[in-house]
């Protein structure tokens, strides 16, 4: 009998493992990471946004299309700080840690965010800022900064939990320019990395599908695998009782 049990113990703790590629997954969809800062921060919002040192989970709410919301939460994940609107920045060197990029900044101020790579993506996200701060910190840095309208800021700071809500609607539909530190605008892939340019060659070469397969029938499998062991861990609860 106690064999039986070491058994049953044994098939429910491949259970739980079986539990984790499913969250991996989900990660992996929204992007979820938890950063740690040693010092406060700058993020948009209503004029200077500032988050103190400390560790928050960066979230994407969204990336359906060119424009993406990121949220960025405390660490328990129960309260929001922002919803932030993102556009794709491309990057060269692609790595298998977290970056966070930052601007140059004014003595004593916080660092103003400006970029979030994920492990492995090639593609980050790109804040943008309301533009009168971005205009500030464009006079700082010396360089063009993406901007919104002014009145979009408070959308930032709205408490929403789902992409269909009004304000983040507004800021998906929000017009988009690069502002210079004399406020002049600049075409915006003077500040966004674009992707490089397929050749006709690249292009005509057929996308590799071994991923998507391999994703579409792991969950299946793992589902069936799950049913098959809590069939046994009740066939052998069984046998064990009639035993006793």
């Amino acid at each position: 009998m106690n064999k039986l049990k070491v058994g049953a113990m044994i098939i429910c703790l491949a259970l739980v493992a079986l539990a984790f590629p499913a969250r991996t997954k989900a990660d992996e969809w929204n992007k979820k990471t938890t950063v740690s800062f040693s010092s406060s921060i700058e993020i948009p919002g209503v004029g200077a946004q500032i988050l103190p040192a400390g560790t928050y989970v960066f979230k994407l709410l969204d990336s359906l299309s060119d424009r993406h919301i990121v949220q960025i939460f405390n660490e328990q994940g129960d309260h929001v700080y922002a919803t932030i609107l993102a556009i794709p920045n491309y990057r060269l060197k692609v790595t298998d840690k977290t970056v966070m990029t930052f601007r140059e900044r004014a003595v004593g101020q916080p660092e103003a965010i400006r970029a979030w790579f994920y492990p492995g993506d090639s593609f980050g996200q790109e804040f943008v800022y309301p533009k009168k701060r971005a205009i500030e910190l464009a006079k700082v840095t010396n360089i063009p900064i993406i901007a919104m309208p002014d009145e979009l800021a408070t959308n930032i700071t709205a408490p929403v939990t789902k992409a269909d809500e009004p304000p983040v609607i507004a800021l998906k539909e929000a017009p988009l320019e690069a502002v210079k530190p004399t406020g002049e605008t600049v075409a915006i892939n003077e500040v966004v990395e674009a992707p490089p340019v397929q050749t006709a060659a690249a292009k005509s070469t057929p996308e590799p599908e071994k991923r998507l397969p391999k994703t579409a029938s792991l969950l299946p499998l793992l589902e069936l695998i799950g049913l098959l062991s809590l069939g046994i861990s009740f066939g052998l609860w069984g046998f064990s009782k009639r035993r006793v």
